[in-house]
């Protein structure tokens, strides 16, 4: 635990009779890394992001941050630890420029309560350029709606980056996005981590999370039910994996129907 910068240990998390989390541990190193999420629809993956990230809070198990336990974990708690969360809608207003779009909500002001836009104008170009917007078609007062999919995502990346992420969390960052589009988000991750910043990618796309991540962690029914790293598989060896690991459900959820069937035609 002494080298993790996060560690959740057996967490629980149930919505009335569905559970959703069983006795999950879970951790992020303090060596900034990139670890991909990975699990089918309702697999546990958006529970697991929001316990992280503040929104949740679990039924049982206890959260570490930087080896010290944490009680009352909300999501203001976990931004003042250094997580951010990138949601898969990005959260942006498109009609706002880049600047703004990087500080809604948490605005530079001066002691009268005035946005410092010009400060915030500078910063966000720093910004900009530290991710790799190289192209000088756009700048910090571009309105974000000229920008395409994976730039929109870059735009979000250096605004948890401005907030000194130590953590960031990405949901589905490359969903709807072509190959190219996809690569650029993939950059602006590897970016964020040699700026220090670790990296939760989550997604669908088996492809998608073993070009990006350097670690891998499925999620099944609530459970982790693999851990492992690029050392030691391959793209193709997840997908195998994963449809063993569904093809596991699907004769078990038979089995189940089987045996209820059995005990609703035995005699009384």
């Amino acid at each position: 635990m002494e080298d993790h910068f996060i560690e959740l240990r057996n967490i629980s998390k149930s919505y009335g009779k569905v559970s959703a989390l069983n006795r999950v541990d879970f951790h992020i190193k303090y060596e900034p890394e990139i670890v991909s999420l990975i699990g089918d629809n309702g697999a546990g993956k958006s529970t697991l992001i929001k316990i992280i990230s503040g929104v949740h809070s679990p039924d049982v198990g206890d959260i570490f941050i930087r080896g010290i336990k944490v009680d009352h974990w909300s999501v203001t708690r976990a931004r003042e630890a250094g997580i951010e969360t990138v949601y898969q809608d990005r959260a942006l207003v498109l009609q706002q420029t880049i600047a703004r779009n990087i500080f809604m909500g948490r605005e530079k002001t001066s002691k009268l309560g005035f946005v410092k836009s010009k400060l915030q104008f500078t910063e966000a170009e720093r910004l900009m350029r530290t991710i790799g917007f190289t192209s000088k078609v756009f700048a910090a007062d571009s309105v974000v709606a000229r920008l395409s999919g994976g730039e929109r995502q870059g735009v979000a990346i250096a605004r948890a980056l401005y907030f000194k992420a130590d953590l960031m969390i990405l949901d589905e960052p490359t969903t709807a996005l072509s190959l190219t589009e996809s690569e650029k988000v993939f950059d602006f991750i590897r970016r964020a981590k040699e700026n220090g910043t670790s990296c939760i990618f989550i997604s669908h796309n088996i492809y998608h999370a073993y070009d990006v991540a350097e670690r891998f962690v499925v999620l099944d029914r609530g459970k982790v039910v693999l851990e492992t790293d690029k050392e030691h598989t391959t793209a193709e060896k997840l997908v195998k994996d994963l449809q063993e690991i569904a093809h596991n459900d699907r004769t078990r959820s038979t089995a189940e129907d089987t045996s209820e069937g059995g005990e609703n035609d035995a005699p009384e």
